[in-house]
């Protein structure tokens, strides 16, 4: 491993901040016209994305192989930067990426809000919490 592998991950956690952030913004609203929440599912989309990235990036660091967002995840989770409730969140989550991708259906995009401030939410949040502990090590 180099200094540039941990440079890496430390940026993708940088970014993951960044969209983070801004899903806690979109979180943080009571209502939402459809366009708001085509925002929050986008928002959220892109930090789920991140927050597998910065995984693999980490786990690369650290002499993992992962290729692929279900490993990531897993390997994450045996490794101990998420407990078992967090993981299979995340992998729900990734089992509903085609729910999640369909806004600008009215009912499916009310499913997807409850399941993103419900659920996925809180996880990426203590996911992140948990990466800055490690970085910070």
């Amino acid at each position: 491993m180099s200094n540039h592998d941990e440079i890496r991950w430390q940026q993708r956690l940088e970014t993951f901040s960044d969209a983070l952030s801004q899903l806690v913004d979109a979180c943080a609203q009571d209502q939402y016209s459809n366009l708001e929440r085509a925002g929050l599912i986008k928002t959220f989309e892109i930090c789920f994305e991140l927050s597998w990235n910065v995984l693999k990036d980490l786990l690369f660091y650290e002499g993992y192989e992962v290729k692929v967002p279900r490993a990531a995840i897993r390997k994450s989770f045996e490794v101990g930067y998420m407990g078992e409730d967090d993981c299979e969140a995340l992998l729900d989550a990734l089992g509903k990426r085609n729910v999640l991708s369909h806004a600008y259906r009215p009912k499916l995009a009310l499913r997807a809000e409850a399941l993103i401030k419900g659920r996925y939410y809180p996880v990426l949040e203590r996911l992140y919490e948990a990466l800055q502990h490690r970085a910070a090590q």
